[in-house]
This record gives structure tokens, sequence and C-alpha cells, in this order.
């Protein structure tokens, strides 16, 4: 087992799938000045810098998937992704099921988000659900180094478009990552701590937010279950469902805003799945409907903090323990 942060992880899992596969090549904004270890290795015709131009980049990458190549591009921040929406929308998330099977292609858009570094509303907006509603595309958001070094190795290696999220506030965030070969399943869920009362369903940042909360919640008598859904589309709706029927009660959190949002998603999926089995409302935390802030300050007051987790889950709990 190896210590890593979440950056590291990342940079570990580019060198060994471009050394594993030739056709894996990364270009982007300052790819190759950010990764001069790649450049070192792999040399320009596989590592490059671009223009800031994302709709370019992100075109580049979906015609040079098609020919056979595996692209992975990085356009650095999230709301820099609308600008290359024809790109990874039209073309990449749809041009496989046009083309009747006849083309594939198997891109990885890799884009940071997530409030944590007081950037500004211009850098800093969750648009992972935009995404998660277009077909044809794949959605990934980890929370731990080792999530973050395997999911970026299973998106390197599918024959679809990926939207790889890193949350910007993880990434000097270390953590255990196995040695040798490590790759996550897309689609799978993990349950990162189990739990009889209440499940909450999270990912990314707020993974770690609602882990501090199940601990807080211990000492008012609440045994929290805590699921990191790690990717957004596809989804693992069997995980959750599994914990919510033991539960009875659901928590979802995330920063990105509520309407048509992950959370609304899963309060659907449960509504329809298994509502016999509720005992009390979903919830939903989520960050506010508004551009970011700059201020760090600020920031930090949009993203669900584990103190409402808290109150949020022990709501549900035990305002039932009192009704009875």
């Amino acid at each position: 087992m190896q210590n890593l942060t979440v950056n590291d992880a990342i940079s570990q899992a580019l060198a060994e799938e471009m050394r594993r596969d030739p056709r894996v090549l990364m270009f982007g904004e300052g790819v190759a000045t950010k990764r001069g270890e790649l450049l070192a290795e792999y040399g320009a015709e596989r590592v490059r810098n671009t223009p800031l131009a994302e709709a370019i980049i992100a075109g580049t990458a979906a015609g040079a998937a098609a020919m056979g190549l595996r692209p992975v591009i990085d356009l650095l921040f999230a709301p820099f992704m609308t600008l290359s929406m024809d790109a990874i929308v039209n073309s990449a998330g749809k041009l496989r099921y046009l083309s009747g099977g006849q083309f594939e292609f198997p891109m990885v858009v890799m884009a940071m988000s997530g409030a944590g570094w007081g950037v500004g509303a211009q850098h800093n907006h969750n648009l992972e659900a935009m995404f998660v509603h277009a077909p044809g595309l794949k959605v990934v958001m980890p929370s731990s180094a080792a999530d973050f070094k395997g999911l970026l190795k299973s998106a390197i290696r599918d024959d679809n478009p990926v939207l790889f999220f890193m949350d910007i506030a993880l990434g000097y965030t270390p953590g255990e990552v196995p040695d040798g070969e490590h790759v996550v399943p897309l689609g799978q869920a993990a349950v990162r701590r189990s739990g009889r009362d209440v499940t909450l369903v999270s990912y990314a940042k707020t993974v770690g937010h609602c882990l501090t909360a199940a601990q807080g919640l211990t000492e008012l008598g609440v045994d929290a279950e805590v699921i990191d859904l790690r990717s957004l589309k596809p989804l693992d709706e069997a995980t959750i469902l599994r914990s919510v029927r033991k539960t009875g009660r659901l928590v979802v959190v995330h920063e990105a805003a509520a309407p048509c949002g992950v959370g609304a998603e899963i309060a659907a999926l449960v509504a329809e799945k298994a509502f016999d089995t509720l005992k009390a409302p979903v919830r939903r935390l989520t960050g506010p409907d508004a551009p970011a802030p700059s201020s760090w300050v600020l920031e930090q007051a949009g993203v669900p903090q584990p103190e409402a987790i808290v109150n949020a889950a022990a709501a549900l709990v035990l305002s039932e323990a009192v009704a009875a």
C-alpha cells in the first residue's frame, strides 16, 4: 500500500495507462507544463499543451477517438466545459449510436469542480448533472485517492466518453492507494460506513462531511450508513436501494444546486422503487441555486457541512422516536 495525494494518484494513473497502451495521449490547457514527468517519458507527440480553446480541444479529442486513439483532455475548470458542449454532447455522446456502433469514442474529459480555492463563479460551478442528463456519456466524481486512480484507469479503458470531475478541494488530500494494478469499475458505489438507522448518500468532497456527520450522529444514538456514489452515470441503483430498504431513511448530500440535480434523481429512484420501506421523507442537502462566491468563507457556507447533515439525519430518526 502506498500513501499518495489525489493529484499524485491521478498522475500515476495517467503514466501507467500511457505506458500500457500507446494509443493513449493527453492534451489540454497547460498539460505539458503541469505534467513534465509525462512529457519527459512520452514526448510531445503524446503530451502537449493547447491554446485556451475548449471547443477545439474537445472537438480534436472526439476526432482522435473516432480514428482509434484514446485521448485524455484537461479543460482545467468545469465551467469551461460549457464551451465544449457541442463536441462532447452532440458528437462524442451521440455518434456511436448514430453510426450503428461503427465508431467508438474512448475519450476522457477532465475538469476541476467545486468550492475550496476561492476562484469565483466563472471557475467554480458543479456541472455534473448536466452531463448525467446527456445520453451516451459516463460521469464519475471520486472522493479518495485510491478511487481517483482506479476510476481514471477504468475511464481511459472505456470505449465511451467519460467525464472525470476532480473536486478542487481534494487535490492535496492524501490517502492509501493499493500497489500494482488498481482499477475501480465504473458504476459501482462504495459503502464507506455501515449503519442501520439512516442512509447518507454523497460523492466528492461531501463524502468526507457525511463520514464526519456519521461520527457525530453516534453521540445522539443514531447509526448512519454512508454511501459514496463514485460514479454518477452509470448509477449503482442496487447499492442505494439495498441501503434504504435497510434503514428506511435517506439524506442525499451534494455541493451542486438542488434543481434537477443528482440528489433529485436519487430521491425519485427511491420513491419509485423503495417507497414502501421509507419511514420518513427523503431529505436533500445541496448547495444554493446561485453563482459561487469568490470568498472562501462564503464558499464554505454554500457547501453542506457536517453539522447540517447531523441535524437533517437526526431529525428524520429522532422525531419519529419522539412521535412513537
